[in-house]
């Protein structure tokens, strides 16, 4: 079986940009699909609405994949999927090691979308001694006084921390030490890494608060716009009353004398 060790996916050597490899697991999720619902091809625009991108930009990414449709059939479905599946490096195993199973990495462990995407959970690592040999997800939780050895038998090379921020550059350390070179990061705090180690940074409080931003700017939007009518009806009002004081030729009624 081959493993994340012998096999790298080729994106940067062949200068896909960063954006579009970023675009790349979106295109994935929407043919796959259309793969699982048995479309056979696809049209640019259907797929950038299902992906949630202009046509345009999903044209351009996929020149550099030297993939182009055919004018009035589309794309091939199929074809598409292998293409950045092997762009990706999802045609081969990847093992991945979680450490810190709290209820972050026992619910990250309990997913189920690992294995179809080409990753494996090789080991589950806690520093709790009492976590030791309990099973989450049908895997028994490992120690980390034996984290380097398990890299090492599973030839893991990307490594997730959902440890608590005190902890994780301790843990990002040994995982890089240990020859780890992908690390995507749960923990609430920046890692420093050295260079040809990869770091992803997932952090929930941070996503909510930029939706907090977006919400408040639209309330503020809202409380705008309500002064704004109540202003223009309080104006056209205004006008109104003026209207109905003049006389019947529009004309301001002289003030008749004592």
């Amino acid at each position: 079986m081959a493993t994340g060790r012998t096999h790298r996916p080729a994106t940067r050597s062949r200068g896909i940009p960063e954006a579009t490899v970023a675009r790349l697991p979106l295109y994935l999720r929407a043919l796959t699909a259309l793969s699982e619902r048995s479309v056979p091809t696809v049209s640019s625009e259907e797929l950038a609405a299902a992906a949630g991108v202009n046509s345009a930009k999903l044209r351009k990414d996929f020149s550099y994949l030297g993939s182009y449709g055919t004018r009035g059939v589309g794309y091939d479905v199929e074809y598409l999927v292998y293409q950045i599946s092997r762009e990706l490096g999802l045609t081969q195993d990847w093992p991945v090691v979680i450490v810190g199973i709290g209820n972050l990495g026992a619910a990250l462990a309990n997913y189920g979308g690992f294995a179809s995407r080409g990753f494996r959970v090789a080991a589950l690592i806690d520093a709790d001694p009492a976590m030791a040999g309990k099973p989450v997800a049908g895997i028994p939780v490992q120690h980390t006084d034996e984290l380097e050895a398990i890299i090492r038998d599973n030839g893991v090379s990307i490594g997730v921390i959902a440890t608590p921020a005190g902890a994780a550059q301790q843990v990002c350390d040994r995982l890089v030490a240990a020859g780890v070179t992908s690390i995507l990061n749960f923990a609430p705090t920046v890692l420093t890494v050295p260079d040809g180690v990869d770091v992803r940074k997932v952090d929930l409080s941070i996503e909510l608060q930029i939706l907090a931003f977006h919400e408040q700017r639209k309330a503020g939007e809202e409380a705008a716009a309500e002064v704004a009518g109540t202003t223009r009806t309080a104006v056209a009002a205004e006008r109104e009353g003026s209207a109905t004081d003049q006389g019947p030729d529009g004309d301001v009624p002289a003030v008749m004398p004592a």
